[in-house]
This record gives structure tokens, C-alpha cells and sequence, in this order.
């Protein structure tokens, strides 16, 4: 190599390095911005929450007050109600039901993203997680032309899992199959899927959900578009909350519908929460029989 070579070489070199050193340099600032930005969004996130909560908390006793005095009014404690100021009373006490709904459902979404909801495990049989959710929809079961039909456990085990926040899981579901089932049966049913999860299947005969709709289903604020719909007004809130609690339990939910034939949401869940159980937890049941195959939208 030429001497006179070794001078515009070694610039060349130098000049290289000085780029990646401007490069490092960039990408340094740019991870100190994204860190920034991060960071203001998670105040921003938190914030938020506690605005949530603190909103939702002052919303509950006016809301109480409203259903008190309404409850006080239908059971004519004060006297007897003409026809008309009972529809207009029983409207109001509707819309403070719908309205105490939103407020738990934003309480609860607020909680789970401030990370403060406490999961509290504990053993406890299928039967009797049934029975309990039977007895809460019973007073609500107003139409005759809509059955709710729990399905007898078969060959599942008891399950390790904060049985509330299953349960809340399923009322979510069940709520919304008999809001927007007109006619037929909602079905709960409960399938093991292997040797260590389960599964829950709410079905119903409703108006099911169009496939542009089921993506995004489980997101905040979500609704799906119909008369039905219009009619029967919700946050929105109810399936987003019910999919972050299924993902506390170490869980997963999902769904499959058709329109005009009906909805088949699900929920699955580990046999046992992923944390250290009690000495006294009891010993893992027989493995059952192999899984039938999953339940599929039913028609009306």
C-alpha cells in the first residue's frame, strides 16, 4: 500500500467513528425519551385510576339513596301509587341499577389497573359455585321464555382459585347471555381440559355477534352494535373486566358466535392457581375421561 494512502485511510476510519459515536448517542436519547414518555405514562395511567376510584366511590351513596327511596315507594310505605307514578318510579329505580352496575364495573377495572386487586385462593367443589350463581339469578329470571340451565360437573376435580373472581367472571357472562337472548336457554357448563386446567362454557340461543365484533369484543368501552343493543344499555366494561380477571387466575377467555344462532363464551382457568397451596389441600383427583368435544354455538 501506498504511503501517501495511509493518511486518507486512517480519516476514513476516523470519520466512521465519529458517526457511530453520533449514532450511540442518538439512541441513547432516544431510549432516555421513550423511558420518559413511559414513565409519564404510567403516572398518567395511575392517575386515571385513582380518579376512577375516588369517582366511583363518591357516585355509590346518591346512588344507594336512589334505590333506598325508590324500594321505599313500590312498597307504598307512604301510600299507594297511581299506575302511572309506578312505571315512572319503577324507570327510575332501573336506570340507579344500571348506573350502580357502571359504577362497580369502573371501581373494579380501576382496581385491576392500579394492580390492588388481591387474589385470595382457597379449595372449593364445582357443585357449590353452581349453587351459588343459580341463587343470584333466580330473582332476575323475569323471562319466562328464557331458561338458565346449569349442567351437573362431571369428572372435575376441585379447583384451587379465588372462587369470586370466577364467579364474577360468569355473572359477567351470564348477564349478558340472558340480556341479549329474547328467547331460548342460556347453558353453563364446565369441561376439564387435561390434568391441570378447566373450562367454562356460558352458550345461549341470543342474536349471537356479527365476526367484525368479536376482535375487539373484550376491549374497554366495547359494545356490540343491534336494535337489541339500543334497547339494553351497558358500559361496555363488563367482558374487558372479565378477561383481566381470568388472566389473574392464570387464566384465558374466548368466545364463538354466529348471528341469529347464538354465543358460546368461555373461560379457562388452572385446576390450581400458581401459587403455594395449603398442606391441607386435598389429594388431585382421578385423571377422567377424555374430554368431549367443545360445546358449539346452539341454534335457536
Amino acid at each position: 500500500m501506498d504511503q501517501t494512502d495511509t493518511p486518507l485511510l486512517q480519516a476514513q476510519v476516523d470519520a466512521l467513528r465519529a458517526e457511530l459515536e453520533e449514532t450511540n448517542r442518538g439512541v441513547l436519547a432516544l431510549y432516555a425519551e421513550l423511558d420518559a414518555q413511559a414513565e409519564q405514562l404510567r403516572e398518567a395511567t395511575e392517575l386515571k385510576s385513582r380518579f376512577l376510584a375516588y369517582m366511583s366511590h363518591e357516585f355509590r351513596t346518591p346512588i344507594s339513596s336512589i334505590r333506598s327511596l325508590t324500594r321505599l315507594l313500590l312498597d307504598h310505605v307512604d301510600g299507594p301509587l297511581t299506575a302511572e307514578q309506578e312505571k315512572q318510579v319503577l324507570f327510575i329505580q332501573q336506570q340507579a341499577t344500571e348506573f350502580a352496575e357502571m359504577v362497580d364495573d369502573l371501581l373494579d377495572l380501576a382496581k385491576v389497573e392500579a394492580g390492588r386487586v388481591e387474589i385470595s385462593p382457597a379449595w372449593f367443589e364445582m357443585v357449590d359455585l353452581f349453587s351459588a350463581l343459580r341463587g343470584m339469578f333466580k330473582p332476575v329470571l323475569t323471562n319466562p321464555e328464557v331458561n338458565l340451565v346449569f349442567e351437573e360437573p362431571q369428572g372435575v376435580p376441585k379447583l384451587y382459585t379465588d372462587d369470586r373472581k370466577l364467579s364474577q367472571v360468569l355473572r359477567n357472562f351470564i348477564s349478558n347471555a340472558l340480556k341479549f337472548t329474547p328467547k331460548g336457554e342460556v347453558r353453563v357448563s364446565v369441561r376439564r381440559e387435561g390434568e391441570d386446567r378447566v373450562t367454562f362454557f356460558v352458550s345461549d340461543t341470543g342474536i349471537g355477534i356479527a365476526p367484525e365484533y368479536q376482535s375487539s369484543l373484550f376491549a374497554d368501552f366495547s359494545q356490540v352494535h343491534s336494535p337489541l343493543q339500543k334497547r339494553l344499555r351497558g358500559t361496555g366494561l363488563g367482558l374487558s373486566l372479565s378477561k383481566r380477571l381470568a388472566e389473574l387466575l392464570g387464566g384465558s377467555v374466548g368466545l364463538e358466535s354466529e348471528p341469529g344462532k347464538g354465543s358460546v363464551f368461555r373461560v379457562t382457568i388452572p385446576v390450581q392457581l400458581g401459587v403455594q397451596a395449603p398442606s391441607s389441600a386435598p389429594p388431585s383427583a382421578p385423571p377422567s375421561a377424555p374430554p368431549s368435544a367443545p360445546p358449539s354455538a346452539p341454534s335457536p
